[in-house]
């Protein structure tokens, strides 16, 4: 918690109260509770890119290479995968879920997730990095650094930031590790060893499943 020499003490007894509710919330959040806390935003949804094609190889030997969308270059989405990251969209629209920023990884198959999620507008960043790239952004330890700075930073106020990124950098970051196309929820936490918690740790078929009982009509 923040310092609070000095505060009044019903300030300080208030400041004990939210951080009660906010570790509760980061331990408890499922379901119900949780489609709630994203429609009332302040939330990153950290997206693993949909399922892709391993028969495809990365071929990285200079910066930005991993833009290419070529199959014969860098491994791309699989037909599966395209049909996934539209789905999951669809689920997160059909829950009212407020999304105000989209950040992707520059690996096009982390921007083809992001814009057929069609959530907002896609804006690529190197903070979010495949760490099998690291050596070519300034090294593994500052490409983790950049990605849990990304996830400490509280989104806009009544909003929430979805990030289509890589698996390896989440666990990386974070220590959870999605399948393809899961994604993790995580909350801005001061009191956390990085500035952030873990909410939710989520399949594709959880996301379904959450707008089958709590989509919104309109």
């Amino acid at each position: 918690m923040a310092k609070t020499r000095g505060l009044p003490a019903v300030l300080v007894a208030a400041l004990v109260v939210i951080a009660a509710a906010q570790v509760a919330r980061a331990d408890e959040l499922a379901g119900a509770a949780l489609v709630e806390a994203l429609r009332a935003g302040g939330y990153t949804i950290y997206v693993r890119h949909a399922a892709t094609d391993w028969g495809q190889h990365d071929r990285v030997a200079a910066a930005g290479d991993w833009t290419s969308c070529e199959p014969s270059e860098m491994r791309q989405l699989s037909a599966e995968g395209r049909e996934a990251a539209r789905r999951l969209g669809a689920a997160i629209r059909a829950l009212a879920i407020p999304v105000a920023r989209v950040l992707s990884s520059e690996y096009c198959r982390a921007v083809e997730t992001a814009r057929l999620m069609d959530v907002g507008p896609v804006a690529t960043t190197r903070d979010i990095m495949n760490t099998r790239a690291a050596e070519h952004v300034g090294g593994l330890d500052a490409v983790i650094a950049r990605a849990q700075r990304v996830l400490a930073t509280l989104p806009p106020a009544g909003a929430n930031t979805v990030i289509a990124g890589h698996g390896n950098l989440m666990r990386a970051a974070t220590g959870a590790y999605p399948q393809e196309g899961g994604s993790g929820v995580f909350v801005p936490d001061p009191g956390a060893e990085h500035g952030f918690a873990l909410v939710s740790l989520m399949s594709a078929d959880d996301w379904l499943s959450l707008a089958e009982r709590f989509a919104r009509d309109g």
